[in-house]
């Protein structure tokens, strides 16, 4: 690995950085009893939910852009290095099981590949060249949404990733936790979550890497909120792929409809298992097939399919 010393600007770069401060009080961290180094840690993290919702307003605008080219087709589109990256890739894996999406509706790109998410890349994060690249094998088009993510906001994989992306017309969003950062200056929506320096310094993964979570989060999930993809606070799209999911599909229905087993049991048998058909089927009293064909025409919004049922 190459020192430190032999790149004095980036040297100065991070020091003046928030993510990267040094703390002096927390010196002697490593005398303290456990019970007190969690004491602390547990502090330092309730202070970043207050962080984030100083930038709420922002998260919503980014929000309300992302739907409305994901209803037109879009997908939602993250790009980072380490810590920044596999929260993109996590939070993207999790919207096919959760939301029934196909899994190129949202899509995770990592520095350096696949196997980055287990194992560190030497270099990859350093290389804007590298985020173009992976950006241009999915051919982007204005109605996409790419979301660069960097605790620093100087990553050059992430802020590659976003001037490529303008550059191509898609939406563009860069998460960071510093302000005044690069990443958000580059993108057309920049969402700046300063949490301030880390109990560990420089190490990213804590304070900034919840923040982003959460970010991360209130994107995907507002998002597929604003699709249909919910009925009030249900997952009316989950896809039962397993035990614990068929069990869930069944409460679902049964927490939308207050119908009996036996009607539940019905109602998904007629729709193939589809717990969006299957409660429009028992409120709207029509058929499976009549179901389905309500739900294409309301483009999966089951408020607006349920309504054209009842007149």
């Amino acid at each position: 690995m190459t020192s430190m010393s032999n790149h004095p600007d980036l040297r100065a770069e991070l020091e003046a950085l928030t993510t990267e401060a040094f703390r002096p009080e927390l010196a002697e961290i490593d005398q303290l009893p456990t019970l007190e180094i969690a004491s602390l840690m547990n502090g330092e993290d309730a202070t970043v939910a207050a962080a984030v919702a100083r930038r709420l307003p922002l998260i919503a605008a980014a929000i309300d852009d992302i739907a409305a080219r994901m209803a037109r087709g879009g997908r939602l589109i993250y790009a980072g290095a380490g810590t920044a990256g596999r929260l993109g890739v996590v939070d993207a894996s999790e919207c096919p099981p959760t939301f029934n999406t196909d899994p190129s509706q949202v899509v995770g790109l990592i520095a350096g590949g696949p196997t980055a998410i287990v194992t560190s890349i030497e270099g990859a994060e350093d290389s804007k060249e590298l985020a173009a690249a992976d950006l241009e094998k999915l051919a982007l088009t204005p109605d996409d949404t790419v979301v660069g993510i960097s605790a620093s906001g100087r990553t050059p994989y992430a802020v590659g990733a976003v001037e490529h992306a303008r550059a191509r017309g898609a939406l563009t969003i860069g998460l960071s936790c510093n302000a005044h950062s690069a990443l958000a200056a580059a993108a057309e929506h920049g969402i700046e979550v300063v949490v301030g320096p880390e109990l560990l310094t420089g190490s990213t993964r804590l304070k900034a890497g919840t923040a982003q979570k959460l970010v991360l989060n209130m994107l995907s999930t507002i998002t597929m909120i604003r699709l249909g993809k919910t009925y009030g606070n249900l997952m009316v799209d989950v896809r039962a792929s397993n035990e614990k999911l068929r069990a869930r599909s069944r409460r679902i229905v049964a927490l939308a409809t207050g119908a009996s087993d036996e009607e539940i049991e019905r109602a998904l048998a007629a729709t193939d298992g589809e717990v969006k058909n299957a409660i429009l089927t028992i409120l709207g009293g029509v058929d499976g097939p009549t179901a389905a064909h309500l739900l294409e025409e309301s483009k999966g919004h089951l408020r607006a399919a349920l309504a054209a049922a009842t007149g």
